[in-house]
């Protein structure tokens, strides 16, 4: 058990050569089940999809939705001018948000 300790310590303990305000939010799942809920929740509403073309268009809208809105909220989860020091590529920036 120790050895098999040992050899997973460098990838538990990746997180940590982020920035300090991210690693709270790199070591909480609870982004990703918030958005499962969400997927959940529109789906359950639909019940019955008449193929399978029908969920991947609702399952993408959401994620299209969920990505603008992560874009926008910058003071909830992480963002690209945070992340620039550990970024391999410093010229990355997020696409404009669509308001529709």
């Amino acid at each position: 058990l120790a050895a098999l300790m040992d050899e997973g310590e460098e990838d538990v303990l990746a997180y940590m050569t982020f920035p300090q305000q991210h690693r709270t939010k790199l070591h909480s799942t609870n982004p990703i089940e918030r958005l499962n809920g969400e997927i959940k929740r529109r789906t359950d509403v639909v019940g019955i999809f008449p193929n399978e073309n029908a969920i991947r268009r609702l399952v993408g809208a959401i994620l299209m939705e969920q990505t603008e809105e992560w874009a926008v909220q910058r003071a909830r989860y992480m963002t690209l001018e945070t992340l620039a020091p550990v970024c391999d590529n410093p010229l990355v920036s997020l696409p404009a948000a669509q308001v529709s």
